[in-house]
């Protein structure tokens, strides 16, 4: 029985009831349920909702109703429950994070090259998310229903630098808003071989799955998906490698990597793109150039800054992190080429 008056929609409460009601008034009649349900409910996102519904969780007048696109009609009673969390299936780790920022809705972390954001086959533990769900504990209130850290971008193993992670579903939909909408702040820096021809530029094509290799990412002249990033050349090494710094406008699989790659100047250490140690021996190093590549913990990118308006509080957080020791004592090195 739904105990909740209909007023309950429009509180925002941080924590959701169990069961919420909501009578059809003369304004609403043949709008879908689920839009309908999403914009009162802006602490649950549609995506949830729907599933929600399907899973059976929806009654009409006290009868079920599983189809989220079903018109609704002047009068009719609707009554949907929302489960308490699930508990999420990666298990908590206790690993070392370097926290930037914290709140009750959010957490800025620096992650180190070589560190996974998500398990995945290969990597069921030793993840952010691993070590996320044992940091955060109870704080997490549950983003789509499960208690999980919610990854909003994401980085490549092998990436260092700036991510954030959403703790609970109102934070998560404002984040991916902003994400969507390109008003998320992200800068890289990244040492590349050689030198561009232009000092700084606009890199804008689609990049989608490669037709030779399906685990790469590619420049496609069709299909894909469209993919921005803005470059400016900070420091040279002579004419063998250069220091860049990139913005994202968009964020695509390996955008930045594919990006400079397509261009002739792969990341130094990507062993995907034409950065690795083929490309390293080809350009004529001194072995203790060569030894310090080998040994970088991925390639040689670094996600520096990181900016957005808190979606609760909506005040502009900047961060901004420091570029990792061993791409400093490589770039020292690349200064005596």
């Amino acid at each position: 029985m739904c105990n909740q008056s209909p007023k309950m929609l429009n509180q925002g409460n941080k924590t959701p009831p169990d069961e919420i009601k909501h009578t059809v008034s003369a304004a609403m009649p043949g709008d879908r349920v689920d839009r309908l349900i999403a914009m009162h409910l802006s602490h649950v996102s549609r995506t949830r909702l729907k599933a929600l519904i399907i899973k059976g969780y929806l009654t009409l007048d006290g009868h079920t109703i599983k189809d989220p696109s079903y018109r609704v009609k002047q009068g009719q009673n609707f009554c949907i429950k929302i489960p308490q969390p699930e508990v999420a299936e990666p298990k908590p780790q206790k690993l070392p994070l370097e926290i930037v920022f914290e709140d009750e809705h959010l957490v800025v972390i620096n992650k180190p090259a070589g560190m996974v954001v998500h398990p995945a086959p290969g990597n069921s533990d030793g993840t952010l998310v691993n070590a996320l769900l044992a940091h955060c504990g109870e704080s997490l209130s549950g983003i789509g229903g499960v208690k999980r850290p919610g990854i909003v971008h994401r980085l490549d193993k092998e990436t260092s630098g700036l991510i954030v992670a959403a703790k609970n579903d109102v934070t998560h939909i404002g984040l991916s808003g902003q994400l969507s909408a390109r008003s998320i702040q992200r800068a890289y820096v990244a040492l590349v071989w050689g030198v561009p021809q232009t000092m700084k530029g606009c890199l804008k094509n689609n990049i989608g799955r490669s037709h030779k290799n399906r685990k790469k990412m590619a420049v496609r002249k069709t299909g894909g998906k469209i993919a921005i990033t803005n470059y400016k050349v900070e420091l040279t090494f002579g004419i063998k490698a250069s220091l860049l710094e990139c913005h994202l406008k968009t964020g695509r699989t390996h955008q930045i990597r594919v990006h400079m790659s397509h261009i002739g100047h792969p990341i130094i250490g990507d062993p995907i793109y034409g950065g690795g140690m083929r490309r390293a021996r080809q350009i004529n190093l001194n072995e203790k150039i060569l030894t310090k590549i080998k040994s970088l913990n991925g390639q040689a990118l670094h996600a520096k800054t990181l900016a957005f308006k808190h979606p609760v509080h909506q005040n502009i957080l900047n961060f901004d992190s420091r570029i990792p020791g061993e791409l400093v004592e490589l770039m020292d090195i690349l200064k005596n080429i």
